[in-house]
């Protein structure tokens, strides 16, 4: 069994450590009904430990009608059924602390689901009431109230769909999202009391941090004025007053010591570092590095960035190749654009799958080599690459809300392979799982890998086991061009080679790990990585 690493051992844990996202839907099968649950989760701790993460972060358990794979929370108190209960998140959240692995869970504060009690008791009660203020209820504009009340865009890049709904009151409610996620009222101090309720519970059960579902959505202008004429400051995105909920969550984190990761997705450098400010947010997603192409221009301009926002206000960068809404890293680095946008996702797109393979491996130990914490969505150790979900299978709510032209992100959630020769590559189901396997899925099983010394799962539990090697600050190193070469204070070297000829090594004492062989004179060939020791 993995032995804890130091950032285990530090109460500062979360400034080094490497977190496992873990899409419970469709991780594994605990009860045989075709969906990932908490069961399943829990009999495969061994594993995680095994791979030598510090923490599992959860997409939402709770209670959810599933509009959109669980972000339409119903219940936060309460685990829904498809999943467990709550004894058994209580279970889980005990046995992976015992292995070394704490607990971070998803909380969505934007919007509740449509089947939520507020917003049940919002619909019987009524336009003008008290209980329609937790929400954005609106009379429409025109003659007859017919019209939407602003014309603010989906949160979903490419839908066509509205984001206000009328209802045959005449009210008409706002949702950034799905109608079925209507938007809460952040200015009411109920809405606040109660997630900071919803906090004190899960601290109270064990979990060691929170991850905050688009975080910079949740203050709205009062007047909801159109975005027609581009107003100053926007009506809904990184508003000034966000910082003080923020502010008021931390005070309570730490009653717990606990820490949150925002979703901030804002161009702006300066304004992003404002979330993370020592009374606010101890960390957020690094987004730029996500969304950068297999470039080594690119990708030192995203490193130098990011330090370059996190250290007036002391913050660790957090590092991500890929999650549950992103193409998988060995799809989209194989083909012609590497980079990722959601506006440019399509069906059909060619992908040399030899090459993604070859580049998310060496992205793989790029990424954990450089300092602050790192983010490791399921499958990626296994080097998962998209699946292409048949059009009438497809669940997510971005393709239908594109008219059918966005792929959406069922292809990243497809569920884990972990036994060659099982039924469903032994996910646990007696039946098809929610999202169908493709044909080859027995090859990525994690068993079949673990016997294998070259395979991606063999390279992420010798990269993790090596990781604490590399600490302290980065230096950039003279390399040529194409290549990315850093060193960390404690000795340890990463080279990278993006370019198209093979690369001498610097000089060094040991090599440490490669993410393939070197050539036959001893250089590094193009999209590979190695760690070396100075």
């Amino acid at each position: 069994m993995a032995q804890p690493t130091h950032a285990r051992r530090q109460a500062d844990w979360w400034r080094s450590a490497v977190i496992y996202q873990v899409y419970v839907r469709s991780f594994a099968d605990g009860d045989g009904d075709g969906t990932g649950d908490l069961a399943g989760v829990r009999a495969r701790l061994p594993y995680l430990a095994e791979l030598g993460v510090d923490a599992l972060w959860f997409n939402p358990w709770y209670l959810s009608p599933m509009k959109d794979g669980g972000y339409d929370v119903a219940d936060y108190r309460t685990v829904d059924p498809a999943f467990g209960t709550l004894a058994e998140a209580e279970k889980l959240i005990a046995e992976a602390r015992e292995l070394g692995m704490r607990t971070i869970v998803d909380i969505v504060p934007n919007h509740v689901s449509d089947q939520h009690p507020w917003f049940r008791a919002a619909l019987a009660a009524g336009p003008g009431s008290p209980e329609r203020e937790l929400f954005h209820f609106r009379p429409g504009r025109g003659a007859h109230g017919e019209l939407p009340p602003n014309d603010w865009p989906s949160q979903f890049v490419g839908s066509t769909e509205p984001v206000w709904t009328r209802l045959p009151d005449g009210d008409w409610y706002l949702h950034l999202f799905t109608p079925e996620q209507p938007d809460l009222n952040w200015a009411h101090p109920a809405v606040r009391r109660e997630h900071e309720d919803v906090l004190r519970f899960w601290f109270e059960r064990g979990v060691a941090g929170v991850r905050i579902d688009s975080a910079a959505l949740l203050a709205k202008d009062p007047d909801l004025p159109d975005l027609a004429g581009a107003p100053d400051p926007h009506p809904f995105v990184d508003r000034d007053e966000l910082h003080d909920v923020y502010r008021s969550w931390r005070a309570v984190a730490d009653e717990y010591g606990g820490v949150f990761v925002g979703e901030v997705w804002l161009p702006d450098a300066e304004r992003f570092a404002r979330y993370l400010r020592p009374d606010e947010l101890h960390t957020a997603f690094n987004f730029a590095f996500l969304s950068c192409p297999w470039n080594a221009d690119r990708l030192r301009a995203a490193v130098d960035s990011t330090l370059a926002e996190h250290a007036p206000v002391g913050a660790p960068a957090t590092w991500v190749l890929c999650n549950h809404d992103i193409t998988r890293t060995v799809t989209r680095y194989g083909r012609a654009d590497t980079g990722f946008d959601f506006a440019a996702k399509a069906f059909g797109t060619p992908t040399d799958l030899a090459l993604g393979t070859r580049r998310a491996r060496a992205a793989a130990l790029l990424s954990l080599a450089l300092p602050g914490s790192v983010y490791l969505y399921q499958g990626e150790e296994l080097g998962l690459p998209e699946a292409d979900i048949p059009v009438d299978r497809i669940e997510d709510p971005m393709h239908h809300r594109s008219g059918g032209t966005d792929p959406g992100r069922d292809g990243c959630r497809v569920p884990l392979p972990w036994s060659a020769d099982a039924p469903y590559a032994d996910f646990g189901s007696r039946e098809e799982p929610w999202l169908p396997q493709p044909a080859d899925w027995a090859a990525y099983a994690a068993d079949r890998q673990e016997r294998d010394p070259h395979s991606m799962l063999t390279l992420y539990r010798a990269a993790l086991a090596a990781r604490p090697a590399f600490g302290g600050p980065l230096t950039w190193l003279p390399a040529p061009e194409g290549v990315l070469a850093f060193a960390r204070a404690e000795g340890a070297l990463c080279v990278v080679n993006l370019a198209p000829t093979a690369a001498e090594l610097p000089a060094h004492t040991e090599l440490l790990l490669g993410s393939g062989p070197l050539d036959e004179s001893g250089r590094l060939p193009q999209d590979t990585a190695v760690w070396l020791r100075a």
